[in-house]
């Protein structure tokens, strides 16, 4: 059972389910609202993310409720790290996450049923290749066509992996200024 002394909230001296969700209810209720203008000042006003990185935080308070100091100032520090810190992790997660990479945009080729399109698309797909060096031409078939992933491609060239994968990189930019000038 929690004893409630104006903003003074005593731990449950029997750590019952019951006392546990009470004390959880009382930092909920005195703690929330504070938590929550600092998360929306965080993530520029993201109202929903904001929300659920509130519920992120109580979630955390709950599961280490022995953690959070009996103090209201002391514990509403404490939830404001915890909020703090989830805000970091959730932008070096975003930072660490790789920039997703756009292959040559093929939705202006036709379908099959316009031969006239598909004739012209595949000319220009040929002339673009041809301008490539063989070397170039090669690596792409390899990944693309045959499909061999790039380590098995470093592995018949014997160079590094992130040799194949700049090269690769090197090549599908040519091939797409190959068609754009086409």
């Amino acid at each position: 059972m929690l004893l409630r002394m104006g903003a003074i909230v005593l731990r449950a001296p029997d750590g019952s389910p019951a006392g546990r969700a009470e004390r959880m209810t009382a930092l909920h209720a005195d703690h929330a609202r504070a938590v929550l203008r600092l998360l929306l000042l965080l993530t520029r006003d993201e109202r929903q993310t904001a929300e659920d990185l509130l519920q992120e935080t109580m979630l955390r308070a709950w599961r280490h409720l022995d953690a959070v100091p009996d103090e209201p100032d002391a514990a509403r520090r404490w939830l404001l790290t915890v909020a703090r810190r989830l805000v970091i992790d959730g932008v070096r997660r975003r930072r660490g996450r790789p920039a997703e990479v756009h292959l040559v945009d093929m939705t202006w080729i036709p379908a099959r049923d316009d031969t006239t399109g598909t004739a012209l698309a595949s000319h220009s797909v040929r002339r673009a290749l041809r301008r490539l060096s063989p070397a170039q031409r090669s690596l792409l078939s390899e990944v693309f066509l045959i499909g061999r992933s790039p380590e098995e491609v470093a592995g018949r060239l014997g160079v590094p992996i992130g040799t194949v994968k700049s090269r690769t990189h090197h090549a599908l930019r040519a091939l797409r200024t190959g068609l754009t000038a086409a």
